[in-house]
């Protein structure tokens, strides 16, 4: 049997704006999604026990996973392409401290995974044995999983009024063709008004709104054109994912997410970790 050739991928960091190649390969056994950090060889697995707190003005806007002092962020993408394909167990091999964001969604990532020798991975499966609700009472943002013997992730987008984005929302329930073409495709997006608010702090200047979706508050794309009306909320449910592959395997449950961040979706897996036998 020949040896899985390594996937490259290359891009820019979304925060950092630097360069950085990642390689992941199939590890072949039970290992897990492991970070392997190539100056150093520092070992990060993809699991809650490691997710860290971004700082900064937009900490909490991305996951990030550390050992020690040591941190990789913006996972969640590959993340969310890996177990949106039901592939488990790889290295990721990376030369910098973030992923590269390419186009903003997990296209090229799970592009990449399909046109390669891998296979869906078996992995330990994650369940429930009793309803779990986190919430955010300031924002009214709130994530409830509850029992069930299929998968079913919904993500429900709730803006105000003048934001350009009507209330949207997408499911998923585990397929992985239907995860390529509806969901990986989905970029990430800001408002107008958060993008000129980050443009005057001086932040992002690698970027302009033909890299990044910037929705304008009659709903256009600005010098960019949506992939789907609801591209906004499908770019949510993949970050949902990503987030939720830090158990470490499938959450076989249905989820209801209505407004939820990273941080209530690292919560949840919080939560979920403590209950596991």
């Amino acid at each position: 049997m020949s040896t899985p050739t390594e996937i490259a991928i290359s891009g820019i960091g979304l925060f950092s704006a630097l360069p950085v190649s990642i390689g992941i390969r199939p590890t072949g056994g039970a290992t897990g999604l492991r970070f392997i950090h190539s100056p150093t060889s520092r070992i990060v697995p993809a699991l809650i026990s490691h997710q860290r707190q971004a700082g900064g003005p937009l900490g909490g806007r991305n996951t990030v996973l550390g050992v020690g002092d040591f941190s990789i962020a913006t996972v969640e993408h590959l993340l969310s392409a890996l177990a949106g394909l039901g592939l488990w167990h790889a290295d990721i091999n990376i030369d910098a401290n973030e992923l590269p964001i390419l186009d903003g969604s997990a296209a090229g990532f799970a592009s990449a995974l399909a046109g390669g020798s891998f296979a869906a991975a078996p992995a330990r499966e994650i369940r429930l044995r009793q309803p779990i609700r986190v919430e955010d009472e300031a924002s009214g943002a709130w994530i409830a999983a509850r029992p069930s013997d299929q998968l079913r992730y919904r993500y429900e987008l709730l803006y105000p009024a003048g934001s350009g984005i009507p209330v949207q929302s997408f499911e998923w329930t585990g397929d992985a063709a239907r995860y390529a073409s509806e969901i990986a495709p989905a970029r990430t997006f800001s408002l107008e008004r958060e993008a000129l608010a980050m443009k005057a702090a001086g932040l992002f200047p690698h970027l302009t709104p033909r890299d990044m979706l910037v929705i304008a508050p009659d709903g256009r794309a600005i010098d960019n054109s949506l992939r789907f009306p609801d591209e906004p909320a499908r770019h949510k449910l993949l970050d949902l994912i990503g987030d939720l592959a830090l158990l470490g395997g499938p959450l076989i449950a249905e989820v209801n997410a209505h407004k939820s961040s990273h941080a209530l979706t690292h919560e949840l897996c919080r939560r979920i970790a403590a209950l596991q036998p």
